[in-house]
């Protein structure tokens, strides 16, 4: 189902937009072989690795899946796009709106080149993101306390050890006092990434470095990888909470587990266990991978929530259907209730859709400020 669902664009690009070209039978069969071939990316990455998440096939030829199937996409919502506009000019008495070759060719390299920058943005060293969060009776020992928050590195084959490593160095200039990652962390299993998240353990702040999973964690091994962040140095935040202190002044961060547990058997997320026992006059940061469960958070006192997973929802427009998934968040801040939510559009992302156009990746420094309680 899921290589049917992914090869609808194909078939509609081959139908609507390549079958009306004034081009030889064997022609386009030959195209409509190649672009097949790139639909099926999914398809390849399982035989490359057992699994549709992570193709491990050379980072060149995971740019070059990417960047067709992304065309592919793209043409047909062009094709769609063209396709309304000439039933509308069917409905109108007197319209004759045809459709030239030239017209068609010009769709398929508009596509090709927003594909090309999609997946350069996607793939980038993510820039910095500033944003500054007003937190109601937060301490003042903790006013202008920064927090750097990544997530969906997806660190893989085509977010390797070097693209980790630049990330890694770019963090640590910053000088932090802490590190937030928000789940997603990896595609493929320990054995095959060690080499590439290593970098990952000179990951540098003052107060540390924290994570959560996300739900790739539980699709290559979990308990593993999990072992494998604690040994890195990095503090796992599984249902539970630490009380950072400044000269007497608390700050309480906590993290859950991702929706995905459910399916096998482990730990499912519990805010209110995560949140148990912290000072009643600490405010409280969750690290959350899903934003969906906002609404609980704020109603449980949290008062900023960070987390990932939507990707930014990719593309201006179609985020929308991210949207939908998510609660109705995807990007950027939200007010919920008395909390805030940041929802952060990854580091990284997927390396089965890399593809980014309106929605880039982020490194987002978080500054805490001291707000009066009303």
């Amino acid at each position: 189902m899921f290589h049917l669902i992914f090869g609808l664009p194909w078939l509609l690009v081959v139908t609507r937009f390549l079958w009306p070209l004034h081009l030889s039978l064997a022609a386009k069969f030959a195209v409509a072989l190649l672009l097949l071939v790139a639909s099926q990316f999914h398809f390849w990455s399982k035989l490359s690795s057992g699994s549709v998440l992570c193709p491990e096939f050379p980072r060149p030829v995971v740019v070059l899946f990417n960047w067709a199937f992304g065309g592919i996409i793209l043409l047909a919502l062009l094709q769609l796009l063209l396709d309304g506009a000439t039933l509308v000019d069917a409905l109108i008495p007197g319209g004759s709106f045809s459709v030239p070759d030239g017209f068609r060719y010009a769709m398929a390299g508009l596509a090709a080149c927003l594909a090309a920058i999609g997946v350069m943005q996607a793939t980038r060293i993510p820039p910095l993101k500033d944003i500054e969060v007003h937190i109601q009776g937060l301490p003042r020992q903790f006013d202008g306390y920064t927090v750097l928050q990544l997530t969906d590195l997806h660190i893989s084959r085509l977010f390797p050890a070097a693209w980790a490593r630049a990330v890694v160095e770019r963090s640590n200039i910053l000088g932090v006092d802490l590190i937030a990652i928000t789940g997603d962390l990896i595609d493929g299993t320990l054995a095959v990434r060690r080499a590439d998240v290593e970098p990952l353990r000179d990951l540098r702040a003052t107060d540390g470095v924290y994570m959560i999973p996300g739900n790739h964690e539980y699709y290559f091994g979990y308990a593993a990888w999990m072992q494998h962040y604690a040994s890195m140095g990095m503090v796992t935040l599984e249902n539970r909470h630490v009380v950072l202190d400044r000269g007497g002044g608390r700050l309480v961060l906590a993290g859950v587990t991702d929706r995905a547990s459910r399916g096998g058997g482990f730990t499912a997320p519990d805010i209110e266990a995560a949140v148990y026992g912290s000072p009643d006059d600490a405010p409280v940061i969750l690290l959350d991978h899903q934003p969906s469960e906002a609404l609980r958070a704020a109603a449980l006192g949290v008062k900023l929530q960070l987390s990932g997973h939507t990707h930014g929802g990719l593309i201006v427009g179609l985020d929308r259907f991210a949207a939908r998934a998510n609660a109705g968040y995807v990007s950027g801040r939200y007010q919920v209730g008395g909390m805030t939510l940041y929802v952060n559009n990854g580091t990284g992302l997927w390396p089965g859709f890399a593809l980014r156009l309106g929605r880039p990746p982020e490194l987002t420094r978080i500054t805490l400020r001291h707000a009066e309680n009303t």
